[in-house]
């Protein structure tokens, strides 16, 4: 594909009257979109207690406000002719720097009305959820004000027209993220949790940061349209270095190898969050980033290979972990990390898995919600437990969150006619062609990334089956983990478990209804080009069957396991492989002992430097000082004849320095 034919982030001529029309109503209302919960935030905030009793409702209300919004202009955009499905949209100048000058302005786009629908009506379901879950914080308020921050910061991230208003985005949610993570600080293991996260997402965000400075050295510009533009111009050597940090930052936001290590514990936070910013929404953003940059990759298509190869890595190192995991919220959160990889696969693809990533960014976010949702049911219900040892059986219980939970978990292991079959296959079909994208000469490339995808659907089948039967099924095992107490579970409230079922509405049929007639690829088309028909290394149908063969086995073996055999409460010993696994593979060892351990020693290091030197220095000036003022402060007796003799051998030793330069 031609970059003159690529439309990436590059708002077209709009045709027509009608395209006209549905291009200014979407420009007037656009902004609405991302103002109205950055309001509601700072209302909530800045009344503080003031707004405790409704605040949670404002909240709610900001959020659904911005859906309803967004609905307006989809169906604007839905009723345009392809060619007038892009708007760029400018709203102020911000930066003019002599040559660069900075506009602030939004994209409408299908790429980005895309996110927003997701960002939008998930982030709406949660909220409703979250006026439940969090009914007896004190904190709610404060919370929603978060929420709300959160979604006027992604918001701002997908609909940016140019990477420094993105880039604004991008450190709104991380902020959110690290304020929502704590949220409850007052466990010292949560704000570590926060600190982690956000640290880590720094090393990302630096990448973006390079990444933009490279663009402006070498195009001058930072307007998304315009780097699409003329990237293609570039050696490849400089669309290289900017593809590779552009990567950078997203395994920073979308948790990939390997700046994988914060998710985990992320799970610190509320549920909600967790179901929000890192399953459905935030989390997705690094794979927004790598497709609204396509052009780049075209340019740069070695670093398109390491997008794939970091998905292909990322994709197999969360399922491995999260078969080991007996905390559901980690597990979880785990697949989050996978999944993400093969969005990641999907990207790194080009033409032939852009939008297929998209598709199952899009499908996943729902499942993935609707399951975090399901476990913070269960952890309501469970004395705010999370160890699934203690469960079982709770399906009799709990009817509707375990029949919710049942959609999330055949939509992820990619069932038909549930979503993920429609969106996570055609990505492992995609990895089979991958030799269409790149060195055709090379169609090893193809076998390599479909086996491991197809191997990654099978372990997915496998843990999630795991988590799904050791919840819902066998003997029931409800007791509390520190003292052995008996545990009543019983339902959720319709405030939890409404916004469950339409959730789980739509894993069942938003993958095969966005299938029909490839509705949602073409959809993309005005955004990410028309989708490249790959010339997989297998039948499709092959494909197809030995990946759901996979899956069947995976979730049978989990059966067996864990559904018919009984559930030890103590946690077995395990084998090496399965040691690693629940310490996540080491990862943060690796961390700690590359990066933690020697910038401790350089502190210390700097520290000791600094105590020798910088103090050794002005103490023994301060010493110098001291001894000077003593030794002169003798001399001052008070006596006249001393002062006469001081007086008496000053001119002595002049006159003989005066006689020894005579003689």
């Amino acid at each position: 594909m031609s970059l003159l034919n690529l439309p990436l982030a590059g708002a077209p001529a709009v045709d027509g009257a009608a395209d006209l029309t549905a291009a200014t109503g979407a420009a007037s209302l656009a902004w609405l979109m991302i103002a109205i919960p950055f309001a509601s935030a700072l209302v909530l905030l800045l009344l503080g207690r003031r707004s405790d009793r409704w605040g949670h409702w404002l909240g709610v209300a900001a959020s659904w406000a911005s859906f309803v919004i967004g609905v307006v202009i989809l169906v604007q955009l839905l009723g345009a002719d392809p060619a007038g499905r892009r708007l760029d949209s400018h709203l102020f100048t911000w930066i003019p720097a002599g040559d660069v000058h900075v506009e602030v302005g939004l994209l409408v786009d299908p790429l980005s009305m895309t996110f927003v629908m997701l960002v939008t009506l998930v982030g709406s379901l949660i909220h409703v959820y979250a006026v439940a879950y969090m009914e007896h914080d004190e904190d709610r308020r404060r919370f929603f004000a978060y929420l709300n921050f959160f979604i006027g910061s992604m918001l701002t991230l997908v609909l940016a027209d140019s990477y420094a208003v993105l880039f604004v985005g991008w450190e709104g949610v991380g902020l959110a993220s690290y304020l929502l993570i704590g949220f409850w600080n007052q466990v010292p293991e949560n704000a570590t949790a926060a600190k982690k996260a956000f640290i880590m997402n720094r090393v990302g965000d630096m990448g973006l940061l390079v990444a933009m400075m490279a663009m402006v050295a070498s195009l001058g510009t930072l307007d998304m349209a315009d780097v699409a533009g003329s990237v293609g111009s570039l050696p490849q050597a400089q669309a290289t270095i900017i593809g590779v940090f552009l990567l950078v930052a997203a395994c920073g936001k979308s948790a990939q190898f390997p700046l994988q290590a914060w998710l985990g514990d992320a799970m610190a936070g509320p549920t909600p969050v967790s179901a929000l910013i890192h399953a459905a929404t935030m989390v997705t953003a690094g794979v927004y980033l790598i497709v609204r940059s396509g052009a780049v990759y075209l340019a740069a298509p070695a670093a398109a290979t390491a997008v794939a190869i970091v998905g292909a890595i990322t994709l197999l190192l969360g399922a491995i972990i999260g078969s080991a995991k007996d905390d559901m919220k980690k597990v979880l959160a785990a697949s989050t990390m996978s999944q993400i990889g093969y969005m990641m696969l999907g990207a790194g693809l080009g033409p032939i898995g852009w939008a297929f990533a998209i598709f199952h960014l899009f499908t996943h976010g729902f499942f993935k919600a609707l399951m975090f949702l399901g476990a913070g049911s269960v952890m309501h219900a469970m004395s705010d437990q999370v160890n699934m040892r203690r469960f079982g059986a709770l399906r009799t219980a709990m009817t509707t969150t375990w029949i919710t939970f049942m959609m999330g978990w055949l939509a992820i292991l990619g069932v038909p006619p549930f979503s993920g079959f429609f969106s996570k296959d055609k990505i492992i079909e995609a990895a089979f062609s991958a030799s269409t994208f790149g060195d055709a000469s090379a169609p090893w490339i193809g076998w390599v990334y479909g086996l491991v995808a197809m191997a990654g659907a099978g372990i997915t089948a496998f843990y999630m089956s795991r988590l799904f039967f050791m919840i819902f099924h066998g003997k029931a095992r409800w007791t509390t983990e520190a003292e052995g107490a008996p545990v009543h579970p019983h339902e959720s409230s319709p405030l939890m478990t409404v916004p469950m079922i339409i959730l789980a509405i739509g894993a069942v049929v938003i993958g095969g209804a966005l299938s029909i007639g490839g509705a949602f690829t073409d959809w993309l088309t005005p955004a990410i080009g028309t989708l490249q028909h790959g010339e997989p290394v297998l039948p499709e149908i092959v494909i197809q069957i030995a990946t759901l063969v996979l899956v069947l086995a995976g979730a049978w073996i989990a059966w067996r396991r864990y559904g018919a055999s009984e559930v030890p409460v103590a946690v077995p010993a395990g084998n090496a492989l399965t040691v690693a696994a629940r310490n996540d593979l080491y990862q943060d060892a690796v961390n700690e002992s590359l990066f933690m351990a020697p910038g401790v020693a350089l502190v210390e290091a700097a520290t000791v430097g600094d105590r020798v030197v910088v103090d050794g220095a002005a103490e023994g000036l301060g010493t110098v000082a001291r001894g000077t003022g003593k030794a002169v402060a003798a001399t001052q007796t008070g006596y006249v004849r001393a002062y006469a003799s001081y007086i008496l051998g000053g001119v002595v030793v002049a006159l003989a320095i005066v006689l020894s330069f005579m003689l």
